[in-house]
């Protein structure tokens, strides 16, 4: 593994606490659409793979790293009169306004990274838009070099086109990023893109389901200074 010189995140699951900071949001935004039916509410939740008992995502839901698009594609079907493109921007204007929970503190997390010398980029399968919304209010759009959306020209993962983007904005060689993420597209973009790969698992995938394609998996992103030391022959700090 080449020496990491840059960082990129993944931002839901990774940044921020999947469950916690979708999960409510999710069940707001199915009832409004089913509009007190309770078997179109049903079938919005089945297609999108959302546990209305326990307003939590199921493993294997498509929300976990598809883009607004593709989610949209699936409710459709159920939504009588409702438009692809017109759920997409009711669905992008409303995530732009949901309150992101933090994995772990993000400021002091981010500076200990920059002070390292460390290039920080985010690439989302979300637009960028309220990607960006959802950095500056967490306090911490200042602190990255590169902000890529699915709607950023740079396609979405897990093709590898918005970390090769981020690479050559940051003037770094592929092999020098570490892309981090808590979805197998997340980590098979690195791979595709000739990145090193370190897994979270602060969304909704298990450690099992992202070991092969990952060269570290990490409780959360805090622990990510530790895992640099370890790359750099480094004790451990006390």
């Amino acid at each position: 593994m080449d020496r990491i010189t840059a960082i990129l995140f993944d931002k839901d699951g990774t940044l921020f606490d999947f469950q916690a900071s979708w999960g409510g949001w999710a069940a707001r935004l199915l009832e409004g659409l089913a509009a007190g039916d309770h078997g179109r509410h049903a079938a919005l939740a089945a297609a999108v793979g959302f546990d209305t008992a326990t307003r939590r995502f199921r493993r294997d839901s498509i929300a976990i790293a598809s883009t607004a698009e593709e989610i949209a594609r699936r409710m459709v079907p159920h939504l009588p009169g409702h438009r692809v493109d017109d759920l997409v921007a009711s669905m992008n204007a409303q995530a732009a306004a949901a309150r992101m929970v933090p994995a772990v503190p993000l400021g002091p997390l981010m500076d200990g990274l920059a002070a390292r010398g460390l290039a920080l980029g985010v690439a989302t399968n979300e637009a960028e838009a309220p990607a960006r919304a959802h950095l500056a209010a967490a306090g911490i759009a200042d602190r990255v070099d590169f902000v890529a959306g699915c709607d950023s020209g740079h396609g979405a993962k897990p093709a590898p086109g918005q970390l090769l983007a981020f690479a050559a904005a940051v003037g770094r060689r592929p092999g020098e990023v570490l892309m981090v993420g808590d979805s197998r597209h997340d980590l098979l973009a690195g791979r595709r893109a000739g990145m090193a790969t370190a897994a979270v698992l602060t969304g909704i995938a298990a450690a099992e389901d992202l070991a092969d394609l990952a060269d570290a998996v990490l409780p959360d992103i805090g622990h990510l200074p530790d895992f640099l030391d370890r790359l750099a022959g480094l004790p451990p700090r006390a």
